[in-house]
């Protein structure tokens, strides 16, 4: 396991779209480590695999709720409810911090290091946490959907 270097604003590799995850081996296991590293050593919450140099569809939460890491693995989003407005940074943009529109409530459905699929429910922050991490694979940084503190 090693710490990568995060990838920051300005580097196009942040506005491509990524590639599916095919084939779940060595390789994908030592990136998913080694993105969990990373991800504790900088104090985030959510780290997705462009973000360290990587264009796969690979995100890895941790929101300190208790259920500890989340691996994402070709994950989407299949159900939003309600509508949350709260300050966002991101690793990638480091000192900027923006009040988002996000759902307040998501559920995702993606695979883990092993290939099988799984479902998780996000609310709060956890919410947030999917919808920023899987907009990263999309090439989507989340001053998209900064609004201004008097915004409808």
């Amino acid at each position: 396991m090693a710490l990568r270097n995060i990838v920051k604003k300005g580097d196009p590799i942040l506005e491509k779209t990524c590639r599916k995850v095919e084939q779940f081996d060595e390789r994908l296991f030592t990136l998913l480590d080694d993105m969990a590293d990373t991800l504790y050593d900088a104090n985030g919450v959510g780290l997705a695999a462009p973000q360290v140099g990587v264009l796969k569809r690979i995100a890895v939460i941790d929101i300190g709720d208790g259920d500890g890491l989340i691996e994402l693995i070709n994950p989407e989003i299949t159900d939003r409810q309600g509508e949350q407005r709260e300050q966002e940074g991101c690793l990638s943009l480091p000192d900027v911090w923006k009040t988002t529109v996000r759902p307040a409530r998501v559920q995702v459905k993606a695979q883990d290091r092993h290939g099988r699929w799984q479902t998780y429910w996000g609310d709060g922050l956890k919410a947030r946490a999917f919808c920023h991490e899987i907009d990263h694979l999309d090439g989507i940084l989340f001053t998209t959907h900064a609004v201004e503190d008097g915004d409808a």
